[in-house]
Parts: structure tokens; C-alpha cells; sequence
């Protein structure tokens, strides 16, 4: 009896066995909105039962039936690497169905509230205020262009919450999954970590997203560590919002003192930022295993090959800053952020994802063909250069708008630079030739589609057809290798526990604290004990209209938190009671070097781009331009010699030296929040101590200025000693202005920064100065 119930047992456990090795290898969890599958020693896969997708067994496990033909595909099995899935993927396409994965949207914010430039948006036919949608929905538009254009990659802007922004995520992959191929959505976005100056950080911090400083602010930190943990936590806040893409980072070497872009990039030394450019890179596209994995983002480092070399500062999203110039024959610097750092990764992703073209015409470069054409559309830049001379096989993907029509050099419009003249198919048909794969901007597929048809009449089908597949591969390989095609839903709960959580705002914090430089400290009158009297006097601001055209009215406004600094000092509002006073300004805003009423009373419309406060006249500027010549104008010289402009916040310069007359001889520290370099001559006298931030909390500053955290960045570009040598600088050349030098002898070069003992000097300064 006894020997019978073991054999019973036995067999027991051998029928259990039996049954379980012909059962499913995955396990099935339901979640809000949509069901997760577990594969042993495989992938979760995530999909809607709302859908339509059905899911095949294989093997005992599972993959989703993504164009619902009861067969498992190859693009549909998670066994098979990107490049296989992708080139299958690729051949079952159709032509509007490729056409439409080479969009990049206009951009989308969450709730879509529409602005005079990309026009009304609406839900059910009406404004969302109107509509009772939820922030999540999608919008008339998105369900347009993501149903008909086929259009699967999408820039979103400002969202309302992460919550919101993760459920908009699920609405719209739930939409495209069950569409077609079932091809899911990439989002993208610019950069989304800046800093709010008047929100205080404490050990319990959480928010919408972790604060940083802004990219030159990492940089000037001089350590590509912190450049990467940056890059690491970002990601994850991506990946939690929907985002699988980021536009970033801007990498241009900021050699042209003048451009209006210069605080998005990381200096003027190519190889700080090379070495900055790829800790980037690395950061947002390893995920913890140090691969491709769902924490992963594509980077998408721009602008190729270069776009810091604009003749006198102007910049490209205008036709007056169409053109990029050489004058030190030295493109070779401005390749080296991208084939030395964004193609020469440290992680096993190896190199950037994508590749994105600046608008400029890189004048004089394109020695094969001689075109002077935009970079999107120069083939020798795209094909010859960064395909074929440097191997880059990624993803290339224009700037916004390059194919939209314009009519002058001045307005916000296309930016179809050396190609104005043509069609907006005959646009894409040419950046195509050129070798680029997606256009941004653009959520309408049918002048692609043109485009395609004009390739067949010169080429043949079977030639554009493959052209089109080989985008098509480089396109959803960014798709594939970040998970989309597994599980593209988003649990709420986790994105609200994972954006902005205080681990990741502590993080930001600190390195809001290495991104502060300290230029001058005169007499150590920094730092300054917490408790003593402090003034701190109202910033004006004068009225502008930014290059969106939206005008901004001239008011007074407190240049900080006075609830952040009134916690560290006693602030007071006569100067005579203050022990120190605390002045914020910006850096000059020079202008854009275009002004239109010029060109009305005669001239040709170009003037000074100035890097300081006063009234500044250009006598040392070129007789003749390098570039020039549009549709638009019946000239080619670009020339301003001669001419005179005043910064618009020539206040700023008035505050610092009035605040000192005010104060006699105690101390005056002046915190300059810098966008670009400046001529310190007009101020530095007055200043006792001078602290230069690219981006950060209030908080931060006052942990500076009280001496609870030791200032240790270092300026990661030249401040000119006068606007002579920015004129006589080359625009493609680094580090080759006259720096300023301040009444205590301290030159304010590349690489300089002071801290408590005085002039830093230590293993970056050796490895960059």
C-alpha cells in the first residue's frame, strides 16, 4: 500500500511535468487600459484589447499578430534582431505607408491649445476649452495625420502632467496599433530639463521633471560624468512620459561668439565637447544593462556639420542667417563633437541614433559638387561626408520646416535656403537625393509621396523603391532596438513615481551647483555669512518681440526669489541699511543682426550683433561679407561696417553701476545669467564679486553665495576683451579672441574659474586648458 501511493505520487508529479511542458511559456498581467505578457527568458510584450491585435503562440510563447494575418512575421518576432525585423518590416510596406514614417510632426503640446504658428487646434471640431476633452485626447490633427498620413513620429512640447502625458501615449499607441502594420509611435522632444529659478529644492523635491542646468551650464562643470548621469536619469524621465527620442543634443562647437544659439550647445573647445558630446549620447542610449533596452532613447545629435560658424552671429532660422562661413578653413573642428564623440561611443550602443542637419548653407564646403544649398540638401555633406567617408548609417532627419515655402530674408517662415525657388515636392525629392530619411515638420505625406513618383521618372521603381526601403530600415530600427514594437504602454502610477522623483531632483540639484563659475572675488568678499542685510534692486525690462513674434511688455521684475533669498540673508529695501547688495542681470542682448527699418530707410538691412550693453559701432567689421546672396534681396554684400546698435537690455549695465554708487564701498555681487560671451569692461568695475550661472535655481545661487557649497565650474569659452577682437575673430575658429582681463589680473579665458583659495587649478584644467 505504501509503495503503491509513492508510485501514485511519482506519476503525479511526472503528469504535472508533462502538462506543464506543453503549456505557455508566459504569463499574462492585466493593467489600466492594456495587458502585459511575460515570455520566460524573453520579452514583455504590452498591447490593448481594444486594438484588434490578436497574439499568436509559438514555441509556447508569445508575440503579437501586429498586421492581424494570423501569421508570425519576422518583423513581429522579438527573436530576431532589429536589422533583421526592420528590412522585413521594410518590404511589407507600401509606399504612402513609408512616406508617412518619414515625418516628423509639427509640434504637438498636450493639451493642444494652438499658437499663431502651426495654426488652431481642435477636438470634435472645437477648441479645447470648448470641446470637454480630457488633456489626454487626441486632437482632430493627430488623429489626421496619424490615420491618413500614416505619420508615426510625433515632437511633443509642453504637457500638462506626466500623467497626462503618459495616458496620451496609451491613446495613441492603442489607435496605431491597431492600424495597418501596426507600426507603433516614436515621440520625440527638445530638450525639457531646465531649471525654474524661483522653485526651491529640498531633500523631499518632486516635480513635473528633473531640473538642470542647461547644456553649456553641464559643460562648464569640465566633467563628463556629470554630463552622463545626466543623460542617464533624463532617459528614464523620458521613457516614462511616452519619449523614445530626444533632439538633442545640440553639439555645434560655438567657435562665433555672436550666434543666438550659442547657450544650447557645450562650448567653444572641441575637445571638451567632444568629450561632453558623447557622455550625452552614451547617457540617453544605454539602458542599465549598457545596451539598447527600454530605458533607452535615441539620441539625435545636432546640427551636421555644424552650425556654429555663422558669418557675423546671424542665425540660420532666418534667410539673413542663411550661411555658415570658414574663414580659417577649419570644418575639421566643428566633425569632430559628432565622428569623435557621437559616433565613437563608450557604451555598446556605439553610436548617435540620428543625425540632424543645422539650416545653414556651409559656404565654400561642398568641394565635389560646389552647391551652396542648405546642409539638408547638399549631398557631398549628407552622402559623401557623413555616410560614406564616416560610415554613419543612422538615421538622418532635417531641421523643422526646410521644405515649407518662404518670402524673405526675415520672416519666421520655411527655411529653404539655396532652394526657394523650387516646388515643396521638388524640396523633399532633393534633400532624398541627398541622402536624408525623415523630414521634420511636416505632417503631410503626400509631397513625399511626389517626391517618390519624381525618382520613379528619372530613376525607375525599382531604384526609388529601394531608396525608400533603405530609410525606411534605418527609421524603425530606432523603433525596434527601443521596445516599441514589444510594449509601448505606459503604467500611470510608475510614470508618476518616476519623473521628477527626488532622487533624480537631487541629481539635478547638484549639478546646478557645478555649473556656477566664479569670476571675481575681490578681497574674498564672497562667501557671505547667512543672516547680513541684503539689497537687492528690481531689473528692468525693456519691451521685445522674440523671433516667434510674440511681444513681451516692458515691466519691472525681481531678478530673484526674494522667499528663496530672504531664507539665507535679511533682505532690505534701503541700500544705506544693506551690508551687501545682490544684483541679477542677463548677459547683453546684442540683437539678431538684421533690422528691418534699416532696409526701409535704405541700407541693406544687416547691422552689429553686439556682446556688450552700450551703444557699440562696428569699425572693424568686414568691408564685404563672406556669404550672401537670396531670391530676396537684389545684393550679396552682408556687410554692417559702420554701423551702430545698443543692446535691448542696456539697463542691465545702468543697475549694476548704479547699485554700486548706491552703495558706496560695501560690497556689490553681481550674478549674471549668460546666454553667450561678454564684454565685462562696462560692469567689472563695479562688481565686487561676479558669478556667472547658465540656468539654475535661486537656491543654488544663494548656496554659492553663503558659502554652504564651494563655486568649481569653469567657463567653457572665451569672454572678449572688447567687440575689435570679436570682429576680427574667425568665425570657424575656437579660442581665438583677446580675453578680458579684470582689475585683479585675472583673465577670463577658456577653462578659468575661481573658488575659495582662488584661480582653479586642477586634472580638467590639465586635461582641457
Amino acid at each position: 500500500m505504501k509503495l503503491t501511493n509513492i508510485r501514485y505520487r511519482l506519476g503525479s508529479v511526472v503528469l504535472v511535468a508533462l502538462m506543464a511542458s506543453c503549456g505557455p511559456r508566459f504569463t499574462e498581467e492585466k493593467r489600466d487600459g492594456f495587458v502585459l505578457l511575460h515570455n520566460e527568458e524573453g520579452s514583455t510584450l504590452g498591447y490593448s484589447p481594444n486594438s484588434g491585435v490578436a497574439i499568436l503562440t509559438v514555441d509556447r510563447l508569445a508575440f503579437k499578430d501586429l498586421n492581424q494575418n494570423g501569421v508570425l512575421d519576422p518583423y513581429e518576432d522579438w527573436r530576431l534582431s532589429e536589422t533583421e525585423r526592420a528590412q522585413d518590416l521594410a518590404t511589407k510596406m507600401s509606399t504612402e505607408q513609408i512616406g508617412g514614417l518619414m515625418l516628423y510632426s509639427a509640434h504637438q503640446s498636450l493639451p493642444g491649445m494652438g499658437n499663431p504658428l502651426f495654426g488652431p487646434v481642435t477636438y470634435n471640431g472645437k477648441p479645447f476649452p470648448e470641446s470637454g476633452a480630457a488633456a489626454s485626447d487626441l486632437s482632430d490633427g493627430q488623429k489626421k495625420f496619424l490615420k491618413q498620413d500614416n505619420l508615426r513620429h510625433v515632437l511633443i512640447t509642453s504637457v500638462e502632467s506626466p500623467a497626462v502625458a503618459a495616458r496620451w501615449n496609451n491613446k495613441a499607441q492603442e489607435l496605431v496599433e491597431g492600424i495597418g502594420l501596426g507600426i507603433p509611435i516614436n515621440s520625440s522632444s527638445d530638450p525639457r530639463h531646465g531649471s525654474d529659478p524661483i522653485a526651491e529644492y529640498n531633500a523631499g523635491a518632486g516635480g513635473k521633471i528633473s531640473m538642470w542646468p542647461g547644456t553649456l551650464g553641464l559643460a562648464a562643470s569640465f566633467d563628463p560624468d556629470v554630463m552622463r548621469e545626466f543623460g542617464e536619469i533624463a532617459s528614464k524621465e523620458y521613457r516614462a512620459l511616452g519619449i523614445t527620442t530626444a533632439l538633442s543634443p545640440q553639439i555645434d562647437l560655438a567657435t562665433e561668439p555672436r550666434w543666438s544659439r550659442f547657450d544650447g550647445t557645450m562650448g567653444e573647445d572641441p575637445v571638451l565637447a567632444t568629450d561632453m558630446a558623447r557622455a550625452y549620447v552614451d547617457g540617453f542610449q544605454s539602458s542599465d544593462g549598457g545596451g539598447w533596452g527600454y530605458q533607452s532613447v535615441n539620441a539625435m545629435v545636432k546640427h551636421w556639420p555644424g552650425g556654429g560658424p555663422e558669418e557675423g552671429g546671424r542665425d540660420a532660422h532666418f534667410g539673413y542667417g542663411a550661411y555658415a562661413v570658414y574663414p580659417g578653413n577649419n570644418l575639421k573642428d566643428h566633425l569632430k563633437p559628432f565622428t569623435e564623440g557621437a559616433f565613437a561611443l563608450e557604451g555598446a550602443t556605439e553610436k548617435a541614433a540620428a543625425v540632424m542637419p543645422y539650416y545653414t548653407i556651409s559656404y565654400g564646403q561642398d568641394t565635389k559638387n560646389g552647391e551652396n544649398v542648405g546642409n539638408a540638401y547638399n549631398k557631398y555633406l549628407i552622402t559623401d561626408l557623413l555616410r560614406n567617408t564616416y560610415g554613419y548609417d543612422g538615421v538622418v532627419c532635417s531641421d523643422w520646416a526646410i521644405t515649407w515655402e518662404v518670402s524673405s530674408v526675415h520672416e519666421f517662415q520655411g527655411k529653404a535656403w539655396g532652394v526657394e525657388n523650387m516646388s515643396i515636392a521638388e524640396r523633399h525629392y532633393k534633400a532624398l537625393e541627398a541622402g536624408v530619411d525623415q523630414f521634420g515638420g511636416n505632417n503631410d505625406m503626400k509631397p513625399v509621396v511626389e517626391a517618390y513618383q519624381m525618382g520613379v521618372e528619372e530613376h525607375g521603381e525599382e531604384y526609388m523603391r529601394q531608396r525608400f526601403e533603405t530609410s525606411a530600415v534605418r527609421l524603425l530600427k530606432n523603433l525596434f532596438r527601443t521596445g516599441l514594437f514589444e510594449n509601448p504602454y505606459l503604467d500611470i502610477s510608475e510614470t508618476e513615481s518616476i519623473v521628477g522623483n527626488t532622487q533624480f531632483m537631487e541629481a539635478g540639484y547638484k549639478a546646478q551647483l557645478k555649473s556656477i563659475v566664479m569670476l571675481k572675488n575681490q578681497e574674498k568678499t564672497l562667501p557671505v555669512n547667512t543672516g547680513k542685510k541684503v539689497y537687492v534692486p528690481q531689473r528692468h525690462v525693456a519691451a521685445s518681440t522674440n523671433w516667434f513674434g510674440f511681444d513681451t511688455p516692458e515691466r519691472m521684475e525681481n531678478t530673484f526669489s526674494m522667499e528663496v533669498v530672504g531664507k539665507y540673508f535679511e533682505v532690505v529695501d534701503d541700500p544705506k541699511e544693506a551690508d551687501f547688495a545682490l544684483v541679477g542681470i542677463n548677459s547683453p542682448d546684442g540683437g539678431v543682426g538684421y533690422d528691418i527699418t534699416d532696409k526701409e530707410k535704405g541700407g541693406n538691412g544687416y547691422v552689429p550683433i553686439a556682446l556688450q550693453y552700450g551703444s557699440y559701432t562696428a569699425k572693424e567689421a568686414r568691408e564685404t561679407s563672406l556669404a550672401g546672396g537670396s531670391p530676396f534681396e537684389d545684393f550679396a554684400n552682408r556687410s554692417y561696417k559702420g554701423k551702430t546698435t545698443t543692446a535691448v537690455n542696456t539697463t542691465d549695465m545702468d543697475l549694476v553701476r548704479d547699485t554700486k554708487e548706491k552703495m558706496g564701498n560695501k560690497p556689490v555681487i553681481v550674478v549674471v545669467k549668460a546666454s553667450k560671451p561678454m564684454v565685462f569692461s562696462e560692469i567689472e568695475s563695479a562688481a565686487s564679486a561676479i558669478l556667472i550661472n547658465f540656468g539654475v535655481q535661486d537656491q543654488a545661487l544663494m548656496d554659492i553665495i553663503s558659502g554652504k557649497m564651494e563655486p568649481s565650474a569653469l567657463l567653457p569659452f572665451q569672454m572678449p576683451k572688447d567687440m575689435n577682437t570679436v570682429e576680427l575673430q574667425l568665425e570657424d575658429v575656437p579660442r581665438d579672441m583677446k580675453p578680458y582681463s579684470d582689475s585683479q589680473g585675472h583673465t577670463y579665458d577658456f577653462g578659468f574659474g575661481l573658488n575659495w583659495n582662488g584661480v582653479i587649478a586642477d586634472e580638467r584644467t590639465q586635461k582641457y586648458k
